[in-house]
């Protein structure tokens, strides 16, 4: 790797381990609670320990006065939840258009396991090999979800992260399996980093939870999109999964650390 290449990836993380906010969704679902006002998002989170933020590559100009000095990723592949099927992701932007737009890292999502599994392998493996030209880490997002798929099954989810390892990628998001133990065997399936999607929201506890238990079984943290934009107070529910990431804190310490209000 090169000087280029490790610099980028630590810009988007911290000591290995990596506190992602993507928001990302306007391509996906509008703009959305947590979207419109983007810009105080960013600075929400950013002041509250995200070490970087996602977004498409148009958004670029709304981002980078806001990050408070952290990273930003550039994602390349996108669809619409209103289209024919959303897990049909088109290729949105290239490694080339990602630098201008001052990315420190690119991500990429593969349905492994769908009917365009395929054709997003060939995009994935094209994207790594640019990426490597250039010196760009690339984070892949990789889910399984297909018909007949359990996205939260193990062995599911550990072929979908060998995938992204095999095609090149640097770091790897997926699933999570729903508990520590079923997703060591996820984590032990690659040496990439393994961070998890953050999925639909849930109470803070429950959040948290779900942060432990990743971390617990050798997880590398979390990328998570509306259970940290959509939140009544962005930039304190930030601070409490970071403390989880980074300074090895449980859900209850992170909570009372952020000053959240303790659900009934």
């Amino acid at each position: 790797m090169t000087a280029g290449f490790d610099a980028r990836l630590d810009r988007i993380g911290t000591d290995g381990n990596y506190l992602i906010v993507p928001m990302d969704h306007g391509i996906t679902m509008g703009a959305v609670k947590g979207l419109k006002d983007i810009e105080g998002t960013i600075d929400a989170v950013t002041r509250g320990g995200a070490d970087c933020v996602l977004t498409q590559k148009g958004i670029a100009p709304r981002v980078h006065p806001n990050t408070n000095g952290a990273g930003y990723v550039v994602h390349v592949n996108g669809s619409t939840t209103i289209g024919p099927d959303e897990n049909d992701k088109r290729v949105t932007c290239t490694i080339e258009e990602a630098i201008r737009a001052g990315a420190d890292a690119v991500s990429f999502h593969i349905n492994v396991g769908s009917d365009y599994e395929p054709k997003q392998i060939e995009g994935l493996a094209e994207l790594t090999g640019e990426a490597e030209r250039f010196g760009i880490p690339v984070l892949a997002m990789a889910y399984a979800r297909g018909p007949g798929i359990d996205s939260a099954d193990p062995e599911a989810l550990g072929h979908a992260v060998r995938l992204a390892e095999e095609l090149g990628a640097d770091v790897v998001k997926t699933g999570y399996s729903g508990d520590a133990e079923s997703f060591q065997h996820v984590v032990e399936s690659t040496r990439l980093p393994v961070v998890i999607a953050g999925g639909a929201r849930g109470t803070d506890r429950a959040t948290l939870e779900k942060v432990r238990g990743a971390v617990d079984a050798g997880g590398a943290g979390i990328s998570m999109g509306r259970s940290i934009f959509q939140h009544d107070d962005p930039e304190a529910i930030t601070r409490a999964v970071s403390a989880v990431i980074h300074e090895d804190a449980s859900a209850e310490e992170a909570i009372e650390e952020a000053g959240l209000a303790v659900e009934a």
